[in-house]
């Protein structure tokens, strides 16, 4: 049985977020990944397009989430269904970090407004 301790995560940063990660196929998982996003206060991920479906749970904090151009204000509890194909936007707009607990399967990807594709390492 794969245990993962806190003290074993990988931590990744972009775009002013801080993504820390545990499970990967390097760490033993066959078809799902899961990672804690450390979202600063005044962060503005820029917006970007899934190509897999992402379960977004907010642990602490308040967050706008922007699907698809509708936003929505979401607090510590609320859960957002991220189905592939939709653009995703994230922004912090208080003055607290917001923690949030993220799964994908495994291989998404992540398509920015320039074209560019990003395949982030916490998801693959």
């Amino acid at each position: 049985m794969p245990v993962v301790r806190s003290s074993e995560a990988t931590t990744h940063e972009i775009h002013g977020a801080r993504f820390v990660s545990y499970a990967t196929p390097l760490t033993g998982s066959k078809e799902l990944c899961a990672w804690r996003g450390e979202i600063p206060a005044g962060t503005k991920a820029p917006a970007h397009t899934v190509s897999r479906e992402e379960i977004f749970h907010l642990l602490v904090g308040e967050l706008l989430i922007t699907l698809d151009g509708r936003t929505e204000r979401i607090g510590a509890g609320d859960t957002v269904i991220v189905t592939p194909g939709t653009t995703l936007g994230v922004e912090n707009p208080t003055d607290h970090t917001a923690l949030s607990w993220v799964t994908t399967s495994i291989g998404l990807q992540a398509e920015l407004a320039d074209g560019t594709r990003i395949t982030p390492p916490w998801a693959n």
